[in-house]
């Protein structure tokens, strides 16, 4: 994220806060690998588009297909109105996101959502107590939850 501009920046959000959110099918289990294609896929889509040409690239699974056709109306909500350089942007975000989960995938072989599981524990982490001081061991787990 270090070199995304500020749309960028915002588009990561946006994605890795929809992936930590979505729920597949029922009876289906989201793998990384599902996930780097669906947004591979997407990230052909908007770059193919930048140029000007309207194609809707597919990913080969069925499961990343869905998650494909369950992201487009949020990107295409955060695009309205955003000019022709979101395309671009939106291309840049999803592709650097798909290379992420390639990397953590050869981090941890055998853990086929290590790349979920990463982004969970980050998204879904509660902040301290102002007063800096880290929690007690014996202190109950704080609540999760996430209220939009």
């Amino acid at each position: 994220m270090r070199d995304f501009s500020q749309r960028q920046s915002q588009l990561f959000l946006l994605v890795t806060t929809f992936l930590v959110r979505y729920e597949p099918p029922a009876l289906h289990t989201l793998l990384d690998d599902d996930v780097a294609e669906a947004l591979s896929a997407l990230a052909s889509t908007f770059e193919t588009a930048s140029r000007g040409v309207i194609y809707d690239h597919r990913p080969a699974s069925a499961l990343a297909e869905r998650l494909t056709m369950a992201l487009k109306p949020v990107l295409a909500e955060a695009g309205q109105g955003a000019g022709s350089s979101f395309q671009s942007d939106a291309a840049v975000v999803l592709r650097r996101l798909a290379e992420a989960i390639r990397g953590v995938r050869a981090l941890e072989p055998a853990n086929r959502q290590a790349f979920l599981d990463l982004l969970r524990r980050i998204v879904t982490k509660t902040p301290d107590a102002g007063d800096g001081a880290a929690p007690a061991a014996d202190a109950p787990d704080r609540t999760r939850l996430i209220v939009p």
